[in-house]
């Protein structure tokens, strides 16, 4: 089995909020992040797939593929963009790193399957220093 990640670059603007909860609650839990005026990030996005190599080409999948596929199935749609407002993926979701991976999952899993290789992980950094990881 090998392992290959394209990497990608994109900006977007998003709000921590539960709109079940008080504005002093969202806040408590949230910080800067619940503030109404929004706040954005420069995300780098790391989409790691599985497989093995064809035996004609040595590719799991061609990387240049997997790039136009990124950008068209995510960076499109996210890149200086609203995630609260704009993002369709994630319309009516709390737009935590968490749950942006998982969406950006959802969104390329059976593209990337439907060419032979199996998605195995989003990584996702919202900062240099925080990031999450999905594996389905």
């Amino acid at each position: 089995m090998v392992y290959l990640t394209r990497v990608e670059h994109f900006n977007a603007a998003h709000r921590l909020y539960n709109e079940n909860w008080s504005e002093e609650q969202n806040r408590e839990v949230f910080g800067k992040c619940a503030n109404a005026n929004w706040h954005g990030h420069n995300y780098e996005l790391h989409v790691t797939i599985k497989g093995d190599p064809h035996p004609e080409t040595g590719f799991i999948f061609n990387a240049k593929t997997l790039g136009d596929l990124i950008k068209d199935v995510i960076i499109e749609r996210a890149d200086h963009r609203n995630l609260n407002m704009d993002v369709d993926f994630m319309k009516g979701k709390l737009t935590s790193a968490e749950n942006f991976a998982i969406g950006i999952w959802n969104e390329l899993r059976s593209h990337i399957e439907n060419e032979g290789a199996q998605l195995h992980c989003v990584k996702l950094y919202e900062t240099p220093r925080i990031y999450v990881e999905y594996f389905g």
